[in-house]
């Protein structure tokens, strides 16, 4: 399936009034970047649009019952779920890893939700996810690969482009692909996009040279939120439809980048989310002169003792 534009607005509709429209940080002087704070965002993290559009959705087609809400989530996309559910008053269950950040895990449960740890990586938290679903009745909602929660993702992007049309660029972090294949769908014909990977972590550059989404090896500074082993059908489509331009960054490039937000702007910024910026400031994306520039800063669950 393709998302389009039309699928983004529906969502921005739906969940207007439920999520913080968050700042676009301007350029100072003669410079040509913007930052998107998707940081600021409730639960500080993007994935609380795609988690709002998800319920709601749902619960506007009677899907929802008892059991409520099941996801599998490395931390931000359970977050976000367990923060939706308890302003709706539903019913969470949120699979992790064993290896989930602390930090995320608490505050899934201060929402309510049940937390139950499954596995060493994402994958096998995903596989147990889904059999609670079958089993007990819970609705399934997908960390990145849903049509409601890649859309709501995608209504970030309609922010910039309204606040800033002129914009030719947005720099977004690329795990299993849901905010790539919203921004996609938002921007389509009106903007590039640039789709930053850890080369511990390659998903889209991995599908794109297979022609298919395949499964990869995921490690790193950045797998907590950007460890999904294989791209998700939505973002290939979004691929297929509009190639993006794909770019990898070391880890060192990452912990610099998310040192540098910190130092130069003052933003709290997980590795995962620093993982666009770190495009720029490694010069592995090099925009063309008088490029104008978004960069996505899409999570802010992390350790404040290790930003120095």
């Amino acid at each position: 399936m393709l998302l389009t534009r039309d699928d983004v607005l529906a969502a921005g509709e739906r969940i207007g009034g439920r999520i913080r429209r968050t700042p676009l940080l301007g350029p100072g002087g003669s410079d040509t970047l913007w930052l998107k704070c998707e940081h600021l965002q409730h639960c500080g993290v993007f994935k609380t649009r795609g988690a709002f559009n998800r319920q709601l959705a749902a619960l506007e087609r009677g899907e929802l019952g008892d059991a409520g809400i099941v996801v599998a989530s490395g931390g931000n996309a359970g977050l976000a779920q367990a923060f939706a559910a308890s302003e709706l008053g539903i019913r969470a269950t949120v699979f992790v890893p064993e290896a989930a950040p602390e930090v995320k895990v608490r505050r899934i449960e201060a929402y309510g939700a049940e937390v139950r740890r499954v596995g060493r990586e994402y994958a096998e938290a995903y596989e147990a996810a889904v059999a609670f679903g079958e089993e007990s009745g819970a609705t399934f909602a997908h960390a990145y690969d849903q049509p409601d929660v890649a859309a709501g993702a995608g209504t970030l992007a309609e922010e910039v482009l309204e606040d800033e049309p002129g914009i030719d660029t947005i720099v977004v972090a690329v795990g299993g692909g849901g905010l790539y294949a919203g921004v996609a769908a938002a921007v389509r014909d009106r903007a590039r996009v640039v789709a930053v990977e850890p080369e511990l972590a390659p998903t889209l550059r991995r599908a794109m040279e297979a022609g298919a989404p395949v499964d990869v090896a995921v490690s790193g500074v950045a797998a907590d939120s950007l460890g999904a082993r294989r791209l998700g059908d939505l973002a290939f489509a979004a691929v297929q439809a509009e190639p993006p331009v794909s770019v990898l960054v070391s880890d060192d490039d990452i912990i610099e980048a998310r040192a540098r937000l910190w130092q130069d702007y003052r933003i709290v910024s997980e590795h995962g989310a620093a993982t666009a910026m770190a495009a720029l400031l490694s010069s592995a994306y090099v925009p063309a002169p008088g490029e104008r520039v978004a960069v996505v800063i899409c999570g802010a669950n992390t350790d404040l003792a290790t930003l120095g």
